[in-house]
């Protein structure tokens, strides 16, 4: 255990340090005072911990706990989905952050709403497994709707209340949701036995996040609310045991609302071991400790998340707006990027997507996308704060490409584009890209509502079309290679005859990787009994390494 929670810290540490760097740097353009850099850097090492328990705690717990319990009935299945989704959306901690922008609606009203929005989205996405249901027309659908209301509410409310709804969608689905809808997922396509298993074990997620929106914007029409903005003050800290006696004030609330948040999949492990799973008493145990470190690791990432980041972001925001404001977005766009990396539920999200295409979607690839996607979202909205930019310039033609897109990419690329961007906003863009728009909103006189507020649901929304480009990429490299194989197959019928030599395939590709997808395709012809190629060299694995087989 020691060794791997080792491994944990150093990869978490690698996570936090481009992020913590830059930071540093900007600290020679626009100085920090002592004790504000010594609060940030305090935060950067609780980001460590928290992000080196926390995974520790999903491998241990959260993954397979969602895996054992998508293993019932659909009609138990269905209860668990929608009780995950109400009651821990409910205790997610960035949701009050978003609640205290409306006051003319009860917060606890709001809070609500969007928890109920997530556990009827979160029936959708299982039943849509159920019912083999293409993803496609799913989200087709639902973001038609959404976008029919949004301008209902446009014209009859205010614009101001839209950067908010869509930035509802992303904040919902946070580091304890995401680990466990996504074995959730993947458990209950698995138990179903289907073919299309890998592409049903994603898009949960995603869907989950077009709760919050909708219903988001029809408390607006039903309230006609319009959002307002309570500034932010940055704590000027006259000594570092200020800067201590403010993360020890503050430890307490997030380790109780993340022990809130953490109560229903803990109850619901307890009643699957007593009635259901009947587990070894040591596999039980080992969950139980899991839950623990995923509870530990989050609220010690939380806590330093919410008291260093935050101010740091705030500061950033409003001293470099003032300083070069054109400077403040290409700056914005390499602290998104850097912040995408040390993301907790995106580290996991990577994980498992790779786990479950076996490698057909690398974790590096992902990576690399998704930072591409922060850098770009994080450039868009801080360019609406300098030019003002209407939001609907930006989120209509986004969502329009990303849903044409749909419709010539592989279904798996699909959902796992849009449960990428309900996960790229997370803690660290609430706690830190936000505050930074916001200070920077702030100081050049704009309004922070219309033009800060939007940040969160443009880091949702490019991975949508960055995501499914790469499908599409993907995509056209199949065909290609099934043009070749075909080529390849059509030549060597030509000249061998009524018999393959596959020592010719071994000429014709050098890299390992295509000529085994080559000769597992030959292969496959051959199972499935073409009558043109009776006769075909196998490749025979033994201890003696690869050898050919006349069949």
């Amino acid at each position: 255990m020691g060794k791997i929670l080792g491994n944990k810290v150093k990869e978490a540490f690698f996570a936090v340090l481009p992020v913590t760097v830059i930071v540093l740097l900007i600290n020679f353009y626009i100085p920090f005072s002592l004790n504000a850099l010594l609060s940030f850097l305090m935060g950067a090492f609780f980001l460590v911990l928290g992000i080196s328990l926390y995974s520790l705690g999903c491998n241990l717990s959260i993954e397979d706990i969602g895996a054992k319990i998508s293993a019932g009935t659909v009609w138990v299945v269905l209860l668990v989905g929608f009780i995950v989704g109400l009651a821990v959306t409910v205790a997610e901690p960035d949701l009050s952050v978003l609640a205290s922008q409306v006051p003319s609606v009860n917060g606890t009203v709001l809070i609500v709403t969007i928890g109920i929005g997530v556990g009827l989205f979160a029936l959708v996405g299982i039943l849509r497994i159920v019912l083999k249901i293409s993803i496609r027309y799913v989200f087709f659908a639902f973001y038609c709707l959404i976008f029919l209301l949004a301008f209902l509410v446009s014209f009859t409310v205010s614009d101001e209340f839209i950067p908010l709804a869509f930035d509802s969608g992303g904040v919902t689905t946070g580091p304890i949701t995401v680990p466990f809808l996504m074995a959730f997922s993947v458990g209950i396509s698995n138990v179903l036995g289907t073919s299309r298993s890998e592409e049903d074990g994603f898009g949960l997620i995603g869907i989950c996040s077009i709760g919050p929106v909708l219903s988001v914007l029809v408390l607006g029409l039903i309230s006609k609310a319009e959002g307002s903005y309570e500034p932010v003050v940055i704590t000027n800290f006259s000594s570092f045991g200020e800067v201590i006696s403010c993360y020890l004030s503050n430890f307490p609330k997030y380790f109780e609302e993340v022990g809130v948040a953490l109560t229903p999949i803990l109850l619901l492990l307890i009643v699957y071991q007593i009635f259901v799973l009947k587990l070894p008493k040591k596999t039980f145990g080992k969950m139980i400790v899991g839950l623990f470190y995923t509870y530990l690791g989050l609220s010690v990432f939380l806590t330093g998340a919410n008291v260093g980041f935050m101010q740091a972001g705030l500061f950033i925001g409003k001293n470099l707006s003032l300083k070069n404001r054109y400077l403040l977005i290409p700056i914005a766009a390499a602290v998104g990027a850097c912040i995408i990396y040390a993301e907790p539920a995106v580290r996991e999200l990577t994980k498992q997507v790779s786990d479950i295409t076996d490698g057909m979607l690398k974790r590096s690839t992902l990576f690399i996308v998704l930072i591409i996607s922060m850098a770009i979202a994080v450039s868009l909205a801080l360019l609406r704060i300098v030019f003002g930019i209407n939001v609907w310039y930006i989120l209509a033609p986004t969502y329009f490409i990303s849903l044409m897109l749909m419709f010539f990419v592989p279904k798996v690329f699909t959902g796992v584009a849009f449960d990428s961007g309900g996960v790229a906003s997370g803690p660290l863009t609430v706690a830190f890209l936000l505050p930074l728009g916001i200070g920077a909103a702030d100081m050049l006189e704009v309004n922070v509502m219309s033009y800060a507020f939007g940040l969160v649901a443009f880091v949702a929304m490019t991975p949508l079309v960055t995501l499914q480009i790469l499908g599409f990429i993907y995509s056209l490299k199949v065909k290609r290679r099934k043009r070749e194989f075909n080529k390849l197959t059509a030549e060597l019928l030509a000249d061998e005859g009524m018999l393959i030599d596959l020592t010719q395939v071994k000429l014709a590709y050098k890299k390992p990787a295509e000529k085994n997808r080559v000769l597992k395709g030959i292969e496959k012809i051959y199972e499935g009994g073409n009558a043109m190629i009776s006769g075909i060299t196998k490749i025979v694995k033994g201890k003696g390494g690869n050898k050919n087989e006349r069949t």
